[in-house]
């Protein structure tokens, strides 16, 4: 029954498979705008996609939590996503304290405590499951980067200026925090369940976090960009980094949908050709 009820989304996912670069490329930006017309059309307040967005990192990281304290292992996990995630969060929850105070910096803080007990759990309580040797992405080739880069270019506002560069940082090191998660994966081919949802999340929350900018450029025609920076340079480069990220997810979201559809439970990449 499970076969041929989802049938119909097999040959579908065949289908794709079987086309051309140029082919999944035009299918992948026609799904994209679609669903940017579809969030624009039925969200009339689209502050409220960064509000969802930190909400479903949050859950998220709750998913790993409940699978670190019942399967007692966090096999499969990579710890430098974590401490990567920690950092960004801290540097976001400093600037939003001093610069907004609100919803924000409730999600942010229940997140970064949440990432810090991860941290622990792997670190500590559940190090002998931990696959060190597949988790092994330097995190100065992540973080010094970002880092210079935050300093170069960061928004133009009336905010100190450490809070601004701050601000920048956290924005350049979440769009590539999870690279070393995503590396453990292709190291492993096989990603169980809970891994595979937290992973999911991400991408779904960079998605509306991304969303939200494109659609606030385009109902501003243009003139938003001047309103978080000087110029034309920070505001591009934030929405750069924000489609940086869910550029790097949507290949495993594919897959993990795939797999979903399927009904499997692992979700399996694709060997190297």
């Amino acid at each position: 029954m499970g076969r041929k009820r989802h049938a119909p989304v097999n040959k579908l996912f065949a289908w794709v498979r079987r086309q051309s670069a140029k082919v999944k490329i035009f299918l992948a930006a026609a799904c994209v705008i679609g669903a940017l017309v579809a969030l624009k059309l039925l969200v009339h307040d689209h502050n409220q996609f960064f509000v969802t967005s930190e909400a479903i990192h949050f859950a998220g990281i709750l998913v790993l939590i409940y699978k670190l304290t019942t399967q007692k292992t966090c096999s499969g996990l990579s710890l430098k996503t974590q401490e990567l995630t920690a950092v960004f969060l801290a540097a976001r929850l400093c600037c939003s304290v001093f610069m907004e105070g609100d919803i924000h910096t409730v999600l942010d803080f229940v997140t970064l405590v949440s990432t810090l007990w991860v941290i622990y759990m792997i670190r500590f309580k559940l190090q002998s499951t931990y696959m060190a040797k597949l988790d092994n992405m330097p995190l100065y080739y992540v973080a010094v980067p970002c880092a210079i880069l935050a300093i170069l270019i960061h928004p133009y506002t009336s905010h100190a200026r450490i809070g601004r560069i701050l601000w920048a940082f956290s924005v350049y090191l979440e769009s590539i925090s999870v690279l070393p998660q995503l590396r453990m994966m292709q190291n492993t081919k096989m990603i169980e369940p809970f891994t595979a949802h937290y992973v999911f999340a991400l991408g779904v929350a960079r998605f509306l976090g991304c969303a939200h900018w494109i659609i606030k450029v385009y109902e501003s025609a243009g003139t938003y960009l001047f309103l978080l920076g000087a110029g034309y340079i920070w505001l591009p480069m934030l929405l750069l980094a924000e489609a940086v990220q869910t550029f790097i997810l949507a290949d495993f979201c594919y897959y993990y949908v795939k797999s979903v559809m399927n009904g499997q439970l692992l979700v399996s990449l694709p060997l190297p050709v």
